[in-house]
């Protein structure tokens, strides 16, 4: 009976719970979708004027677009009025200048290669007046005027006339060691500056010595009597340009030296070939002269090739013709080589001299090559160096090779020939001496 009342009472709280908690639910829901569409209608609103703006974006842009299309059309009407004007305008300036474009081309022309020549002329500092009208017609856009054109006229006669006059002038120059000071100087017509010294070059500014000059050479001293043709002298018509090609032209000395060790070598062995070739010409010169004094006196020997083959011969004389025969051929023998002596190495270094020639020319490439190979062959003054060497040695060699040989040559026949001499003197003894002994053979049968 106690337990009754708490059965129902707990009967009636598990009934009342859940629909406690079904309510809640409902109520978070409700919220949640309350929730929800305020902040659609809030993505609306902005979405709405979103496309307000970009609408009105549009709108503006569309305007510009075509107030752009009405400026693009205004400036192309514009351009094609412009184009047609400005052909009529060349046309009609083509009519009323006729030839004139052309004579202002040719009158630029003119003025600019008289404008170089005065620039670089030994009169420039007298024409400057001259030279500002020149300079205006060269830099000038439009057709020169007449002031313009007469200017060109005085500089022409200016010019020509100067060519026939002969000054004493003070210029600038600037010395070998760089020192700047004034010197004078006598200017001959618009080519020539002679001073103290000789001619001198102008570059328009300075004055400078050239690098190299002939031997015989006109001083400022000269000037009035080679005007007046009482001095007979040569002069460069060339403005130094001839001055300038022999400064360029490498002495025998520099020539020497591009050759090289191997052209120093080269040098070295014709030297002493021809000291070696000199030294046995003598010898045999002279050693011809004695056999032909022993040649007189064959009885009496002499120190001489000769006299020592006529000594073995008085001094082997009764042997048998077949012993002397011998005797005299060794002795002919010795004579020779005395007489050959030097003679191989001459003839050495004549076939030497070529072969190091081509060495230096081979060395010479080589170092062409290389140069090639660091700079490029678009400069030839950079490889100028290893082809005169080349050149040089081969030259070197071959000068040295022809003299050696026809030394070789010469020396050889003239020993030669002392030796044919020997021959012939030893065969007519072992001849005279065959006779004798057959004489005495005959003598002693009929005894």
């Amino acid at each position: 009976m106690h337990k009754l009342p708490f059965i129902i009472a707990l009967f009636s709280l598990s009934v009342v719970q859940p629909a406690l908690a079904a309510d809640s639910l409902t109520t978070k829901a409700k919220v949640a979708q309350k929730q929800e569409q305020q902040h659609n209608a809030q993505r609306e609103a902005e979405f709405v004027q979103q496309q307000q703006t970009l609408a009105a974006r549009k709108s503006e842009l569309q305007q510009r677009k075509a107030e752009l299309d009405a400026s693009i059309q205004s400036l192309s009407s514009a351009f094609t009025d412009n184009e047609r004007t400005l052909a009529e305008q060349q046309k009609k300036l083509h009519l009323e200048t006729g030839s004139l474009g052309e004579l202002f081309g040719v009158v630029r022309q003119s003025a600019k290669e008289l404008q170089i020549e005065l620039e670089h002329s030994v009169i420039n500092h007298e024409q400057a007046e001259h030279l500002t009208a020149i300079n205006s017609i060269v830099a000038a856009k439009t057709l020169p005027s007449i002031h313009q054109l007469t200017g060109l006229w005085q500089a022409y006669l200016s010019q020509i006339s100067s060519g026939a006059t002969y000054s004493e002038v003070d210029l600038p120059f600037v010395s070998g060691s760089g020192e700047m000071m004034t010197i004078n100087a006598i200017r001959l017509g618009h080519f020539a500056l002679l001073s103290a010294h000789g001619p001198i070059s102008w570059d328009g500014q300075l004055a400078s010595d050239f690098p190299r000059l002939p031997n015989s050479v006109p001083t400022s001293f000269e000037a009035a009597g080679i005007v007046t043709g009482q001095t007979a002298t040569q002069l460069d018509p060339s403005r130094g340009d001839i001055y300038q090609q022999l400064a360029d032209t490498p002495t025998l000395t520099e020539r020497f030296e591009h050759g090289g060790v191997v052209g120093k070598i080269i040098t070295a062995l014709f030297v002493l070939g021809m000291i070696i070739a000199l030294y046995r010409a003598v010898v045999l010169l002279s050693t011809q002269h004695t056999i032909t004094k022993q040649l007189k006196t064959a009885d009496t020997p002499k120190d001489n090739p000769l006299g020592r083959v006529l000594s073995v011969y008085h001094r082997e004389k009764q042997l048998h013709v077949e012993a002397l025969e011998l005797r005299l051929l060794e002795a002919i023998m010795d004579e020779q080589q005395h007489l050959e002596r030097g003679l191989s190495m001459l003839k050495l270094l004549a076939a030497l001299a070529p072969m190091l020639g081509l060495l230096g020319t081979v060395t010479g490439m080589i170092e062409t090559f290389q140069v090639i190979t660091q700079f490029g062959n678009a400069e030839p003054r950079v490889m100028a160096g290893g082809i005169s060497m080349a050149l040089v040695t081969t030259v070197l060699g071959l000068v040295s090779a022809m003299p050696l040989l026809l030394a070789h040559n010469l020396l050889s026949s003239k020993a030669e020939a002392i030796r044919n001499i020997l021959e012939r003197q030893s065969v007519g003894l072992v001849a005279a001496q065959a006779e004798a002994q057959t004489m005495e053979r005959k003598e002693a049968y009929a005894a």
